[in-house]
Order: C-alpha cells, then structure tokens, then sequence
C-alpha cells in the first residue's frame, strides 16, 4: 500500500503560478511511476502529466505542456507539480496517483493503483 497526500492548492489569478506536492508514504516510493490527474466540476478526470519512477522522464497533456512541470524526490518521497501561467481553465480538484514501475508512462486512470485525496485549485479571471 502507498498512502498519498496532496497539499498545496489554492485560489489564485489567472497568470500566476501555484506549487502542489504529493507525499508518499508507505511502500517504496521511488518504485512508482507518479501521475497528476485533475478533476473540473462537472468533467471526467483528465490526465495531467507523469513521471517515471527510474530516469524522472516526464509526459505531460497537451493543454499544460510548457506550463507545468513534474519533478520528483525520491529521498522525500515527494512528487511536485510546478504550475505556471495558471489560466480559469486549469480550475479543478488535483490528483496524485502512483502505478506500477512501467518504462512508459500511462496518461489512464485504470493503469495507477493509489490515489490522494485531492487538492482544489482555483484561478480567477
């Protein structure tokens, strides 16, 4: 079991940047491949992007790549999401999730088996 804890949400304007962390606790963290997965009021999860567990190559969805970047340390057994140039359509819960040590990195729900709770983001116009 890994048990995951997000933190670092908040309300902000659209333009500025926000940082999320997960938290790992529980099995071996740097054995994971970690994703952020978002969830908007009234929208399926959508994919975020991920990391890898071995070489921290990253994958991210089209509609935040350039702005947001994934980085991990596994001697905290944290996972970060670093979110810049925040626009009203990035608003949703956020989600980190971990999945089995895979060489590629899956942009599914069905393939990471421990979620958290979640943290809302909110950016104003």
């Amino acid at each position: 079991q890994v048990q995951l804890v997000e933190s670092g949400g908040g309300l902000v304007q659209a333009g500025s940047s926000l940082s999320l962390s997960c938290a790992a606790s529980g099995r071996t963290f740097s054995r994971y491949n970690m994703g952020w997965f978002r969830q908007a009021p009234g929208k399926e999860r959508e994919f975020v992007g991920a990391i890898n567990w071995r070489n921290s190559v990253t994958r991210y969805a089209d509609s935040v790549k350039g702005r947001f970047t994934i980085s991990r340390d596994n001697a905290k057994n944290t996972m970060y999401l670093q979110m810049n140039s925040l626009k009203p359509e990035d608003t949703a819960d956020y989600y980190c999730a971990a999945g089995p040590p895979a060489s590629s990195l899956v942009q599914y729900s069905y393939g990471y088996d421990y979620w958290g709770q979640g943290t809302q983001v909110t950016v104003s116009s």
